[in-house]
């Protein structure tokens, strides 16, 4: 299949998981019969965002693969017919736990897995904290709606994660995330930040002629007001859809995946990598 049509919902912490839970669960309940092929959450859709501080507590709101939440998105994949990206707050065994995303396949099968691979260690984004380093690598995951590039958040700075995923055959580029602007920060730096969040990943589509998909969160939480914005772009960095900071529900795009073959044609970066020349990308630094 080539259009592919892609739910990004958009939402916000209420307080408990079951609310939370219940509020994505009813949205994603209306694209019952509608013809949706990917529905993508935001980053740690069930929790709040704890990474804000630092403390043991935190780690409760890790869940197993066996716990409720996840068969109940596996029934709703088949409920819905879409293929969707479900992230999560994994707890893999006692003291190890990552920020991940499963692709349920429309049967409710289990696509794929990926867990994050750059964790952030910032002021009232203390991941490092809680999460270790994902180990799945840059997989495409194949569905019945393409090969999606799954990255999570912190991912979406780094272009190499991008690359690698479009060199192994991603159609889409798929960031769930939750990012916001901090009150101590200076308001006049909240629409730069913004924007520069926005246009790395514009840039991947475009280095890399291919969809990209951001679903982010809004609502304050401490010092947090996390900015929304969830888009879709197209491979030439032309932006299909865009939400705005306090939208709260889903958006609908539809994208044709035959547009990265036209885009590849014309603007045919693949052809013109010089990988004789880039084994320096492989150090971390390349100054005394």
């Amino acid at each position: 299949m080539n259009k592919i049509r892609i739910a990004t919902l958009q939402g916000k912490w209420e307080n408990t998981t079951p609310a939370t839970d219940a509020w994505y669960a009813a949205e994603a309940r209306k694209f019952k019969g509608k013809g949706i092929d990917i529905l993508v959450l935001p980053e740690l859709y069930h929790t709040p965002y704890f990474p804000i501080e630092e403390g043991e507590k935190g780690f409760d709101w890790a869940i197993e693969k066996s716990d409720p939440l996840i068969t109940e998105w596996r029934e709703i994949a088949k409920e819905i017919n879409a293929v969707v990206v479900f992230p999560f707050f994994e707890k893999r065994a006692r003291g190890i736990y990552y920020n991940s995303a499963y692709v349920f396949e429309r049967d409710g099968s289990i696509a794929g897995l990926y867990r994050k691979s750059h964790i952030p260690d910032d002021p009232g984004f203390f991941e490092k904290y809680y999460f270790a380093p994902g180990d799945t690598g840059f997989e495409p995951i194949q569905t019945s709606a393409g090969k999606l590039g799954v990255l999570i958040c912190w991912d979406q700075w780094f272009p190499e994660a991008a690359r690698i995923q479009a060199l192994k055959g991603a159609d889409i580029l798929i960031y769930p995330t939750a990012i916001g602007w901090d009150v101590k920060e200076s308001k006049d730096l909240y629409e730069r930040q913004k924007d520069s969040w926005m246009t790395v990943m514009r840039g991947h589509a475009i280095a890399n002629r291919l969809f990209v998909v951001a679903a982010n969160r809004i609502g304050t939480e401490g010092d947090l007001t996390f900015w929304g914005h969830s888009f879709v772009s197209a491979p030439d960095g032309f932006l299909i859809s865009e939400l705005a900071s306090d939208f709260l529900g889903a958006s609908v795009t539809e994208i044709d995946l035959k547009e990265i073959e036209f885009n590849r044609r014309w603007w045919p970066h693949f052809r013109d990598r010089r990988t004789d020349l880039y084994k320096d990308i492989l150090k971390n630094w390349m100054t005394p």
